[in-house]
């Protein structure tokens, strides 16, 4: 589990960074088309920093061990792969949007999101529903 956080908080922190800063030309690289106006530019910035976090939170969350949280973080993390593997798939096939880092994006997400239900499994603590 401590690799694939470290892995994850890099991932994350880089692509937060880089959606903080230049929004309009991460999307246009991943889709294909710039976000449009002001408010394409704040939402893109906004997306940045909850990359940002989750990067942190998986940094902080590398030495812990099998512990709740870090698993409860594992599947949240593992959602949010499948979730953005969904998103591209629906953005190229429903609305034929593509840009250069489209495929290499599925690919990494579904990369991390079969690391991460990996994980789950091996230590088979999937948080328990009350």
């Amino acid at each position: 589990m401590k690799i694939l956080l470290i892995v994850k908080s890099a991932v994350e922190v880089s692509a937060g960074l880089a959606f903080a800063l230049f929004p309009s030309m991460l999307v246009s690289l991943l889709l294909g088309s710039p976000l449009d106006g002001p408010v394409g530019t704040v939402i893109g910035r906004i997306a940045g920093v909850a990359l940002l976090t989750l990067g942190i939170a998986c940094w902080l969350a590398r030495n812990d061990g099998q512990s709740t949280g870090t698993t409860g973080l594992i599947v949240a993390l593992l959602f949010y792969d499948a979730a953005v593997v969904l998103i591209f798939l629906l953005a190229r096939l429903a609305v034929g949007l593509s840009g250069i880092g489209l495929w290499p994006g599925v690919v990494l997400h579904s990369g991390l999101g079969i690391w991460s239900f990996l994980c789950l499994r091996k230590f088979s603590r999937w948080p328990r529903l009350r």
